[in-house]
């Protein structure tokens, strides 16, 4: 069974020109009557609508800068479920003295009041910097007066010194566009590698060499018209990776010599070795030695050892939450202050793992939000992350220990995108990676019935592996939200909610909890659902279309449901509900539902068993009939009768 699906990605080296000429950079005068618009005629119930959207990269062939001109006009139809717009960020890079200027900035509301349009221009004072990084600072402002049936407009232009950074446009986004275009002009010395990934075909496409501007250019133009808002699918971890965009990435520059930038993986490991904020960071073999943890040397075998290295890194030293390939403020400041960056850590990591005698390597990743690694045009940005990797006589494995929950082999969600590159000192390759260690989840119910007919008792809910980082991340993001959901996913009165971080990395809450509406009672019954407020009420996999992309679980895992809960005295069980199991031919999917009378307690367990971390969509029926069964087993229920 195929595990792993690729997006097809092609390089655009063709020269083709459409017989109908189109119009590119011409923007439309603004128009009220767009403004009397009620609804978008692509998607009826969008809160959005892209009216005209223009993006445009070219090389100035005096200054050598890469020029991004953008152009925005946007109707909103619903103010409260389009926020994504009401606000622009627009961010500059910088590296040392070289730093992307922002001006040309226009931007503008328009309202239809009384008739009349009424225009509102984004003051100036609303706009502010705040500095991302030490490579990054945003530029950012907010639409003022913005109301059901405004539109708002905004241009832009950004001078920067950095060739390479041609930021990857979204074709299909969440909002639906009318029109869309995406230009890059460039100088016939300075070339491009033009990406196009997806399943959209541009209306109007330009691909041919010109004189523009005085000197010979290659000029690539696409424009869409009428692309509809994407529509993603449960269980698909980024959804990026399916969605039409371009990209552009520097292949090389002549000016008086030839001058490559992207043509292989070696000449990107090479650069990398040469970069003091990588290989630099990597000959600095002193600070491994004089930072070895005690007893290392004395463990014999090659994986314990690197597992103690590996512990003492994650436990000494804590991520600031910088993603990138490179040292920032450096590995010896990273000693100091035991905070440091992603690379920073892990390159130490790697230093210590090699001082210790153990065959370790940088593997460079994109992570899951990053979007795919596209090996058909090997470049440096298609990287943001590092961790480490060992080769032993059992083959490679993984560590980052910018996770306080990670182990060998088990990283956190972030890291599992089908494959990375190895950076090795002799040679660069593909390694695959696939999560094949299994996350269970164990729902935990222990209730009784009280006399007044309410059911009171304890519930945890504890996670371990790939899932219990989930969590923790979660938690870490908001503990107030992550304690609120259990009362809002399960209609349920929980108090004193703990949640913590267990010794072994497991992911536990755990709480009180009482309930008057579990119960139905018909004369001297009572009908209970056993599985209590647990019962899968919903069927997840309830795609009506043909199912389009990769099931993805980011996880092999089984989740376990346990409740148990007392007869109360002078009941007796009138009916127990039926036990079912049911498994896939290949063993890949499996689900059991248990209910068994033990003495004066009910036991009911459920469980679900998933064998891999993601399916080839051709198993979304499977998914579909084994969770109809697993909810139709879920709201079975139980006649208690009381004893005459």
């Amino acid at each position: 069974m195929r595990k792993l699906f690729l997006i097809a990605v092609c390089s655009i080296n063709f020269v083709l020109v459409d017989a109908q000429k189109h119009a590119f950079l011409e923007y439309p005068k603004f128009s009220e009557a767009d403004l009397s618009r009620q609804r978008s005629a692509l998607d009826e119930n969008a809160p959005a609508e892209i009216l005209y959207k223009s993006l445009h990269f070219s090389i100035d062939n005096n200054t050598g800068n890469l020029i991004k001109q953008a152009f925005y006009r946007v109707k909103i139809y619903d103010k409260d479920k389009a926020e994504d717009w009401l606000n622009l960020e627009i961010p500059l890079y910088q590296n040392g003295s070289e730093q992307e200027t922002l001006s040309k900035i226009k931007a503008f509301t328009y309202n239809l009041e009384n008739g009349v349009s009424v225009t509102t221009k984004v003051d100036k004072s609303s706009k502010y910097k705040s500095k991302e990084s030490k490579y990054v600072a945003i530029t950012k402002f907010a639409f003022p007066n913005v109301k059901n049936g405004s539109v708002i407009e905004y241009q832009y232009e950004v001078t920067s010194p950095f060739l390479f950074i041609v930021p990857e446009i979204m074709i299909e986004t969440d909002t639906p566009s009318l029109y869309t275009e995406y230009v890059l002009d460039s100088p016939s010395n300075i070339s491009y590698n033009v990406n196009y990934t997806g399943f959209l075909n541009p209306k109007f496409r330009e691909v041919e060499e010109r004189t523009m501007y005085g000197t010979n250019y290659r000029t690539y133009r696409f424009g869409y018209e009428n692309v509809k808002g994407f529509k993603t699918e449960k269980f698909v971890s980024n959804d990026r990776n399916y969605r039409t965009k371009i990209s552009a990435e520097l292949h090389s520059t002549n000016f008086r010599e030839l001058k490559l930038y992207s043509s292989s993986w070696e000449q990107i490991k090479e650069r990398l070795y040469d970069n003091e904020d990588f290989g630099g960071e990597l000959k600095k073999t002193k600070l491994a030695k004089e930072n070895m943890p005690a007893g290392i040397s004395g463990i014999s075998n090659e994986t314990e050892r690197a597992n103690a290295i590996f512990t003492y890194v994650k436990n000494t030293f804590t991520w600031n939450k910088d993603q990138g390939l490179y040292a920032e403020d450096g590995i010896r400041k990273m000693l100091e202050t035991k905070t440091g960056n992603a690379a920073e850590i892990n390159l130490f990591l790697v230093m210590l793992l090699r001082e210790a005698g153990i065959k370790a390597d940088p593997l460079t990743i994109s992570t899951v939000s990053h979007g795919l690694i596209n090996i058909a045009s090997p470049n440096v940005s298609n990287m943001n992350f590092v961790i480490a990797a060992i080769q032993t006589k059992d083959g490679f494995h993984l560590y980052d220990a910018t996770s306080k929950q990670s182990s060998m082999d088990l990283l956190p969600p972030r890291d599992w995108n089908q494959f990375g590159i190895l950076i090795s000192k002799d040679k660069v390759q593909q390694l695959s990676m696939v999560n094949a260690k299994t996350s269970y989840t164990y729902l935990t119910v222990e209730a009784k019935i009280n006399a007044d007919r309410s059911i009171s008792g304890t519930y945890s809910d504890k996670d371990t592996g790939t899932y219990a980082m989930f969590a923790k991340e979660s938690y870490d993001d908001n503990a107030e939200k992550y304690k609120k959901q259990y009362k809002e996913n399960f209609a349920i009165d929980f108090t004193d909610i703990e949640s913590k971080v267990l010794e072994n990395g497991d992911f536990e809450s755990t709480m009180k909890f009482s309930s008057e509406n579990l119960i139905d009672r018909i004369g001297k019954k009572m009908i209970i659902n056993p599985m209590l407020f647990l019962n899968k009420n919903s069927n997840e996999f309830d795609q009506t279309e043909a199912r389009k992309y990769l099931i993805d679980f980011i996880s092999p895992f089984t989740k376990v449901k346990k409740i148990v809960f007392e007869i109360p005295e002078g009941y007796v069980v009138e009916e127990m509900p039926k036990n079912k199991k049911i498994v896939t031919d290949d063993k890949e999917i499996e689900y059991s539902y248990i209910a068994e009378q033990k003495g004066n307690t009910i036991e009911v367990i459920s469980t679900t068993k998933i064998l891999s971390p993601n399916y080839p969509k051709e198993y979304y029926p499977a998914f579909k009939q084994i969770w109809g069964v697993a909810s139709k087993q879920e709201n079975q229920v139980i006649s208690l009768i009381k004893k005459s």
